[in-house]
């Protein structure tokens, strides 16, 4: 609070009582006051994520109407760990350039994804629904006033190394898969089946290694004959050729699709992420 207030060239009481009376006014708690000083409250983290995107726009009219200033408009995407969703962001940079834009890409947990998208710190957030998460993940939409759009319908596929000893098969059943390690992504403190980036989350696999990273996961998949599930979509471009997608013999549909705020369009740049998104439609297997 003395940092903040030196910052302003106000007192600290008067800061302190300026918060005090904005607290009364909007009827919620923005911080949490205790002998050891203070803790900003989630609902103030949620206040923080709204006006920070107030202050950025008022930024933003003030450089580009009043003072003209070349402002870099930013882009940011969150997303769970798809390739095809980092190279059609890519392709997307590649298209407007770096120039004017200053551009941000997340490959991150569930519950980050939607945070991200809903404290406005990613215009878009890219993950999937299927029966099992879809009741929980939509009411979280919900309360937290995002749209899930789909984008694409997709069969589930082993993801393997090529060396892999099921590789060359044309299909696989799950319990096929057993002597060999399931990659799955660590959703830290949310590690639910719900937010699981694993479709089948509930089947009781032999081997589990948990992983922070797809570059770790693709190291184990060679290392370790391990294999995580996924939609069938292969960047060779980005993650090499060494890899392929076995489908996985199972009635399950994981639908992919993308987060926004409810009732604030998309900007021109995203308008094209979301085209380039659309393109792997045709590359989905059957």
């Amino acid at each position: 609070m003395n940092k903040a207030s030196r910052q302003l060239f106000i007192s600290q009481p008067s800061l302190s009582a300026s918060i005090k009376e904005l607290e009364e006014e909007i009827g919620i708690d923005l911080f949490r006051r205790t002998n050891r000083g203070i803790q900003i409250t989630p609902e103030g983290k949620e206040f923080i994520g709204y006006a920070r995107q107030v202050v950025e726009q008022y930024e933003l009219l003030q450089s580009r109407y009043v003072t003209k200033d070349q402002v870099r408009t930013r882009f940011s995407v969150s997303a769970q760990h798809y390739t095809f969703a980092v190279q059609a962001y890519v392709n997307t940079v590649r298209e407007f350039g770096m120039d004017k834009y200053e551009f941000a890409i997340n490959e991150t947990k569930t519950s980050e994804v939607i945070n991200d998208v809903k404290n406005f710190r990613s215009e878009i957030g890219i993950l999937y629904l299927n029966e099992f998460n879809r009741k929980v993940l939509t009411k979280l939409f919900k309360e937290n006033e995002l749209d899930f759009t789909p984008l694409m319908d997709c069969h589930i596929y082993v993801y393997m190394s090529k060396n892999h000893p099921l590789a060359k098969r044309d299909c696989i059943r799950l319990q096929e898969l057993d002597p060999y390690p399931l990659l799955s992504f660590d959703q830290g403190q949310f590690n639910s089946f719900y937010f699981s980036e694993e479709v089948l989350a509930t089947y009781d696999y032999k081997q589990v290694i948990k992983c922070n990273d797809r570059a770790t996961i693709l190291n184990l998949m060679v290392g370790l004959n391990g294999y995580t599930l996924c939609s069938g979509i292969i960047c060779e471009d980005l993650n090499g050729q060494e890899y392929t997608a076995v489908k996985l013999k199972s009635s399950e549909i994981m639908r992919v699709g993308y987060l926004t705020r409810k009732g604030i369009a998309l900007s021109p740049m995203g308008q094209r992420y979301i085209r380039e998104l659309e393109a792997y439609k045709n590359q989905v297997l059957i």
